[in-house]
C-alpha cells in the first residue's frame, strides 16, 4: 500500500471545474488495489463542496495548506487561528490596502464590495452559497485557519514584514498571496497522514501544478507535475505528466506502474 495526494484546482479539475473521466477512473483503481488517496489542497474545507469532486472517493482530505486533515468521515485535525490574532491580522492587512478572504472549516468571508469584478470572488461566491459571510457583517464571529488576499494595490513586503511573525506567505502572482499559519503547508500535512499509516513519504506519490505544491512535491518520493503546471513545479517534481485535461493523472499512473 502507497498514499497518494492530489491537488485539486489544476490537478483533479480545471478551473472551469473541469474533471477528465481518465482522472476518476485512474483514483478508482488506486483505491481497488488498497492504496489510500487524499485531497491535498490550498482550498479550506467550507470550500470543497462540489459532489462530483466529493463523490469520486478519496480516503480522505488535506485542506487549507494543511491546517485540517480528514480521513474517512473522521477530522483528525484542525487548527483555528485564535480570535485575538484573526483580528488583528484582518487590522493590519486591511491597513496595507490588502483584500482579504478568511477561510474556515464551515465558513468563508469577503466583502462583497472588495471585489467587484473579481473571477476568484465570484467563483467563491458561487460555489459557498449560503455558507459565504461577510468580514464586517461578522465581526469577531470568524472561524477561520488561513486567508488569501488581492495584493495587488496593496503594500506588500511592509505588510509581509508586519505578519512575518506569525505566517507563511506562498505568492502566487503580484495579485495574489496565501497567507498560513507557520508551521503549516501540504508538506506538514502528508507527513501527518503518512506517519499515521507508517508510511515515508519518500514512498509516496503527490500530484500538482501550482506554487503552493511545491513543498510538497519536494517532501515525496515520487512527485508529479502536471504538463501545465508552473514551471518552478516541474522542476520540483520527479516527473511531469501531460497536461490536466490530456490524462495527464492517468498517463502519470502509467508511467510508474501503478495499476500492475
Amino acid at each position: 500500500m502507497s498514499v497518494f495526494f492530489f491537488d485539486i484546482d489544476g490537478t483533479i479539475w480545471t478551473y472551469k471545474n473541469e474533471i477528465p473521466e481518465s482522472t476518476v477512473r485512474a483514483i478508482h483503481l488506486l483505491n481497488r488495489l488498497g492504496h489510500k488517496t487524499f485531497l491535498c489542497t490550498g482550498r479550506c474545507r467550507s470550500f470543497i463542496q462540489d459532489p462530483r469532486l466529493l463523490s469520486i472517493g478519496f480516503s480522505g482530505i488535506i485542506s487549507g495548506c494543511g491546517t485540517m486533515i480528514e480521513y474517512g468521515d473522521e477530522t483528525l485535525f484542525y487548527h483555528q487561528i485564535p480570535l485575538d490574532l484573526a483580528e488583528w491580522t484582518v487590522t493590519t492587512i486591511r491597513n496595507y490596502g490588502f483584500k482579504p478572504i478568511l477561510e474556515g472549516k464551515r465558513f468563508c468571508y469577503l466583502d462583497e464590495e472588495d471585489f467587484v469584478g473579481n473571477y476568484y470572488a465570484a467563483k467563491v461566491k458561487e460555489e459557498m452559497g449560503e455558507n459565504l459571510r461577510s468580514i464586517r457583517g461578522d465581526w469577531g464571529k470568524w472561524e477561520f485557519s488561513k486567508l488569501s488576499c488581492d495584493t495587488e494595490f496593496g503594500r506588500r513586503e511592509e505588510c509581509f514584514r508586519a505578519l512575518e511573525h506569525d505566517y507563511d506567505f506562498l505568492i502566487h502572482s503580484k495579485e495574489v498571496a496565501e497567507i498560513v499559519p507557520k508551521g503549516f503547508d501540504k508538506a506538514s500535512g502528508i507527513i501527518h497522514v503518512c506517519n499515521i499509516f507508517d508510511i515515508n513519504p519518500s514512498d509516496a506519490f503527490a500530484f500538482g501544478d501550482g506554487m503552493n505544491d511545491i513543498k510538497m512535491l519536494k517532501l515525496v518520493g515520487n512527485s508529479v507535475a502536471m504538463g501545465d503546471a508552473v514551471e518552478a513545479a516541474k522542476e520540483a517534481a520527479s516527473y511531469v505528466t501531460t497536461p490536466l485535461l490530456e490524462d495527464g493523472i492517468w498517463n502519470a499512473c502509467v508511467h510508474f506502474n501503478l495499476f500492475q
